[in-house]
């Protein structure tokens, strides 16, 4: 049986197209039977790592985000490739955007990061014994900058709001409530 909430989907195409994302654009019967249009981003599914390099000691990068014109400091994350499994994305989003490698990957949660606009499933983890490696292989789109970080630090940066990148705040928040 279906929700009553549910919309039904008349017609679904893709109407824009570019790497990283495609915008969805479907004609839906509401369920009171009014029909509308509606638009999302659609990406494939990503990956989130809290990287610890030691007990209190955290990777994190500096990446310039083109749609808010500005640097952004969070946790390395990226697009999983088609028919990865989550743990290799993890570990290769990590290499990767930061030169880092774990000895240890646990996972953490899956998020709908915001499921009003986009269909995006996040998968967070957390790796223990990262190491550099110097071995980075940067997206031609990334523009990143490695720094490291105290865990008491980049908890109180999350509370002040000097981070403002949800998947870091989220990533942060949830180890710090329910652990890995």
């Amino acid at each position: 049986m279906t929700d009553p909430l549910e919309w039904e989907t008349i017609d679904e195409e893709v109407a824009y197209s570019c790497p990283g994302f495609d915008v969805i654009h479907e004609t839906v019967r509401l369920p009171d039977g009014a029909e509308t249009d509606f638009d999302y981003a659609s990406e494939p599914p990503a990956v989130v790592i809290l990287p610890f390099v030691s007990e209190d000691e955290i990777v994190l990068i500096e990446e310039w985000r083109q749609a808010v014109k500005r640097v952004n400091r969070g946790l390395p994350a990226g697009s999983m490739e088609p028919g990865e499994d989550r743990e290799t994305a993890a570990r290769r989003e990590l290499e990767e955007e930061t030169g880092y490698e774990a000895g240890r990957v646990e996972f953490l949660t899956s998020v709908e990061p915001a499921n009003g606009l986009l269909d995006a499933r996040h998968h967070y983890f957390v790796a223990f014994d990262c190491e550099p490696t110097g071995e980075r292989e940067l997206d031609f789109n990334e523009s990143i900058r490695v720094d490291t970080a105290g865990w008491e630090a980049l908890r109180e940066s999350v509370a002040t709001g000097e981070v403002e990148d949800g998947r870091t705040a989220l990533g942060v928040l949830h180890y710090d409530a329910f652990g890995p």
